[in-house]
């Protein structure tokens, strides 16, 4: 599989991402020809070579007439939908134009339809987003991954004013996103860089296992004191086994570990208790024996990368250890999704997992069987039996359950 990792140490925008595509090996009259169907009259694209805090980059310009006028959602995708691209692209830059909606949207509080597009609406963002998207498509790539993001310090002027930095559409892209502190006086981070990282990022996080192919440079417009203005795009063949069917998912965790020698069974269980309530995946405690032959016990933790400070700060607030261990891990997971099953006893919530040859399965969840036999006064396997017998015979009378598996996020 081909995958490319977005490098984003000094931000992310529109031209960074051309350029750093063009760089790894987009070819730019392929640029040029979806430039040209357009609509955009005397629109041209040129990249060349610069350099920035000492290192080589391609920079990719944009040339067009100034526009004095700025374009809706339906403007934009009006010309996506007349140019000269493949329905995989249209679907791809189509995307990237809603997301970028939706966040304007939410930021001043209006419908969708009413987003007036200004910056974004340019000529140049416009060719930055088609031609982001029919890179990734021409360059191969199926998954998409990038670093943490720096935003920038200071303020910058906007259509409406200046603003702080992230500007807000900016800052709306990035919900969920991990940053990086930066106290660089400038926008580093632009909504169009934001819109096409978060419309196709599967995970942020460090570079993942693969085989180096192609190293892209792409060059922003301005030159920061001490440090590289360019966005480093690494693209190959990913390292991380493939589910051996279809219908395997594959995703990064992370475990966190500590050994622990003097404590009690019911301090130990507590803690287990505090991490739990973080929402992580998985938490067990293994036996084992320590220097001195001291009887001790492990705690591992599979959590994703975003609580793995708040999973230190319950170990070191609650146990003794001096250390902490972490390390990232792949693993190929079913794909499931939550469902609830009617029986004659009520309602009984549970998961439904797929098969990699598309075979259903329901777990009914135990807080939900608890609850119902409590409440009706019956043995809790009585109602676990009736909540798989529930879904058996839905699956029978349904030729499987009604629901499919959820889809994957691709570029």
């Amino acid at each position: 599989m081909t995958i490319a990792y977005f490098d984003c140490f000094s931000g992310i925008s529109g031209d960074m991402v051309l350029g750093a595509l063009v760089d790894a090996g987009l070819k730019l009259e392929d640029l040029q020809h979806v430039v040209s169907t357009l609509g955009i009259p005397n629109c041209r694209v040129n990249a060349q070579t610069v350099r920035k805090g000492g290192f080589r980059a391609t920079q990719v310009v944009v040339e067009a007439p100034e526009e004095h006028h700025h374009r809706h959602l339906h403007h934009i995708l009006e010309m996506v939908e007349r140019a000269d691209l493949t329905p995989r692209q249209k679907e791809w830059a189509e995307k990237v134009f809603v997301r970028l909606a939706e966040a304007e949207a939410r930021v001043h509080g209006i419908p969708i339809e009413k987003v007036h597009f200004h910056e974004v609406g340019a000529a140049d963002s416009i060719v930055d987003v088609v031609g982001s998207v029919v890179g990734l498509d021409l360059l191969g790539i199926q998954e998409v991954y990038a670093s943490p993001v720096p935003t920038g310090a200071g303020t910058v002027k906007i259509a409406h004013g200046e603003v702080a930095v992230p500007a807000p559409a900016t800052a709306e892209l990035l919900r969920g996103v991990p940053l990086l502190p930066c106290d660089v006086m400038m926008e580093m981070t632009t909504p169009t860089g934001a819109a096409i990282l978060t419309t196709f990022a599967k995970r942020f996080g460090p570079l993942p296992a693969m085989q180096i192919e192609q190293i892209g440079y792409g060059a922003g417009s301005r030159d920061i004191p001490g440090r590289a203005n360019v966005l480093r795009l690494f693209v190959g063949k990913s390292l991380v086994p493939q589910g051996a069917m279809p219908g395997v998912e594959t995703d990064r965790v992370w475990m966190v570990q500590t050994n622990w020698d003097d404590a009690s069974g019911e301090v130990i269980g507590y803690v287990v208790e505090q991490l739990w309530k973080l929402d992580v995946l998985d938490v067990f405690v293994t036996p084992i024996q320590m220097k001195k032959n001291r009887p001790a016990v492990q705690l591992t933790i599979l959590c994703p990368g975003h609580l793995i400070p708040q999973v230190e700060q319950v170990l070191f607030r609650e146990t003794t250890t001096l250390g902490i261990r972490f390390w990232p891990v792949d693993r190929h997971i079913l794909a499931r999704r939550p469902h609830v099953v009617q029986t004659p006893y009520g309602p009984v919530q549970g998961k439904v997992s797929f098969l990699p040859d598309g075979e259903a399965r329901f777990s009914p969840e135990f807080e939900a069987c608890r609850k119902l036999a409590a409440e009706k006064n019956l043995p809790l396997r009585v109602v676990y039996e009736a909540a798989e017998g529930a879904f058996r015979e839905n699956s029978a009378n349904h030729g499987q359950t009604a629901e499919t598996p959820p889809k994957e996020k691709t570029p």
